[in-house]
């Protein structure tokens, strides 16, 4: 009995062991619980005729800066149903207030917050860890603490307020609220995602300034997230893993997309020139981290061999480079809708048809780039477009200032058919039939105007 006990200890102690590492990494889970993504009211629509109007009460644009807007209209991918903050409506683009900004905000997080709350059943009380990222709005007390007065939270929530993350933040702050679940039990978090472009609506004549008032538009997401073993049932997605990538400490890539004033003073967000190569490389060292977590390891292996016997073979250099197939691994890809050119570029880098481009696509047509949110609206579509089934997994990438890509892969807990704000889009009629861009058709005769003789018609 004596040497029976002696041996059972140890053993019981290893069990012990390896039930509190399996209960530990059980814990650890970060879920979706649910998402809201944010649709203004129809009288912030920004129509052709009414884009127009904006763009001539700008007094600082000549014929070049006419013709530079009407080719990056026209070749944007933006619709006619696209938002922008209340004061364009009034007319105060030029002279934008503190207020103003605010106001943005707060509609924003009083609608798409509550809707959240209301479809979870969770109530304000319930959260445990809030996380904000609103890029360019800093104000104080922060937008987190305004988010808690207004619904009345706990005392001892935890808060993150992020800023300056641009368009990739809300996978940031998934990575924040992901290791704050490896550390605690038992967490709910609301990640509230934005941007605020009030303060940042461009009023100069600075081509690489001006080119943001014809990409950004209004919109948001609040999503919930838990790593509550009780709850997964209920989780729309389950993190499976997530990689970010900074090219900051690169000087050019720095500087590509930032916040600055022009020769007059007035305020933008700069897009340089090299911004297309400062995302190709971001992109691919995030994808030489992400690939092997995310793909099956044949797929690695085959990738591998095929490179091997093109630099073995000469001839073979002539022909097309040896390319990863990612839908191995993938079964939905939700993409950065930073412009028709960015869905392009990263679409032909992972070999993907236009059924895989379609969510990021309509995305931009429906809702422009809403920044850090848009990647939860391309989300939305296929969810009511009903893409996903148990099972699958979704891959997320998206791009941001400084120069950042960060990526991460959701496996789908449960069939989804909610569509989210898409279902009041009347979701059939997407794809539409055609993609004819009115601007050409109502202002294409700047083309043929004389920059010696043009005026601008009243």
């Amino acid at each position: 009995m004596d040497h029976l006990i002696l041996y059972l200890f140890p053993l019981l102690s290893l069990v012990l062991i390896v039930l509190k590492m399996i209960d530990k990494k059980r814990n650890q889970c970060c879920y979706i619980l649910d998402y809201q993504c944010y649709k203004p009211t129809d009288d912030r629509k920004l129509s052709t005729e009414f884009s127009g109007d904006i763009i001539k009460r700008n007094k600082n644009l000549g014929l070049s800066e006419y013709r530079f807007l009407l080719k990056a209209i026209v070749g944007s991918g933006i619709g006619e149903e696209t938002y922008a903050p209340r004061m364009v409506f009034d007319g105060r683009e030029a002279n934008p207030t503190y207020e103003d900004g605010i106001t943005e905000m707060d509609e924003f997080f009083q609608d798409s917050i509550q809707k959240l709350f209301a479809k979870t059943g969770v109530s304000a009380k319930d959260i445990d860890v809030l996380v904000v990222n609103v890029a360019t709005m800093t104000t104080s007390p922060c937008l987190a603490s305004r988010i808690i007065n207004h619904y009345k939270m706990r005392e001892d929530i935890k808060t993150y307020n992020i800023s300056g993350m641009g368009c990739s933040a809300s996978i940031i702050s998934i990575n924040i609220v992901e290791s704050i679940f490896k550390c605690r039990k038992n967490v709910n978090a609301l990640v509230v995602t934005s941007e605020s472009l009030s303060p940042n609506w461009y009023s100069g004549n600075n081509k690489s300034m001006i080119l943001t008032n014809c990409l950004f538009r209004s919109g948001g997401c609040a999503i919930l997230l838990t790593n509550k073993a009780s709850l997964r049932h209920r989780a729309m997605f389950k993190l499976k893993c997530l990689v970010r990538t900074h090219h900051g400490a690169r000087d050019d890539s720095y500087a590509s997309c930032t916040q600055m004033e022009d020769e007059e003073g007035r305020i933008g967000i700069y897009l340089g020139k090299n911004l297309p190569k400062a995302a190709t490389r971001a992109f691919v060292d995030n994808l030489k981290v992400i690939t092997p977590k995310i793909l099956p390891i044949r797929e690695i292996l085959r990738y591998a061999v095929l490179v091997i016997l093109r630099k073995l073979n000469t001839n073979s250099k002539k022909g097309p480079r040896p390319m990863i197939n990612f839908k191995t691994g993938v079964d939905h890809f939700c993409l950065h809708t930073g412009g028709k050119a960015v869905i392009d570029a990263v679409g032909n880098s992972l070999g993907l048809n236009e059924h895989d481009l379609e969510p990021a696509r309509m995305t931009l047509h429906r809702f422009g780039n809403t920044s850090a949110s848009s990647i939860w609206y391309v989300l939305g579509y296929m969810e009511a477009k009903k893409r996903f089934k148990k099972g699958d997994r979704v891959f997320m990438i998206s791009f941001g200032a400084g120069f950042k890509c960060n990526s991460c892969l959701w496996e789908v807990a449960r069939d989804l058919d909610d569509g989210n704000c898409w279902k009041e889009c009347d979701i059939d009629k997407y794809p539409p039939t055609s993609f004819v861009n009115p601007f050409m058709e109502q202002y294409g005769w700047v083309n043929d105007e004389d920059i010696d003789t043009f005026v601008l018609p009243e």
